[in-house]
């Protein structure tokens, strides 16, 4: 995982996954014409999302797409965050189950 935390560490790469996540299997000169920098910095950039996993290169011909790979993502989700949510969201679902059953037997009273 330590490759995807890599990446992910700097904006101009999560900046790539963003344009990738709203259109996906771009080029190069795609991918560079968001960005205000090089392209050789750009292709740097994708080596590096390449390396973590979170692009995949498909070949049309001579032209050369990236496509996300959300994988690498969930799998840092499963692991880091949603341990931690699942936890959060139990709690706020027992406490509505505690509300609800407060107000039920509110009304029983009242009835």
């Amino acid at each position: 995982m330590e490759p995807v935390f890599k990446a992910l560490a700097d904006k101009s790469r999560r900046r790539l996954l963003d344009i990738l996540f709203a259109k996906n299997g771009q080029t190069l000169n795609e991918l560079s014409s968001h960005l205000s920098m090089s392209r050789q910095a750009v292709t740097k950039h994708l080596l590096l999302l390449e390396k973590a996993h979170l692009v995949v290169v498909v070949w049309r011909g001579r032209a050369k797409f990236h496509y996300l790979n959300p994988v690498p993502i969930h799998q840092v989700y499963d692991r880091w965050i949603g341990k931690y949510n699942r936890h959060r969201l139990e709690a706020l679902s027992e406490l509505k189950r505690n509300l609800e059953s407060s107000q039920k037997k509110k009304g029983l009273r009242h009835g």
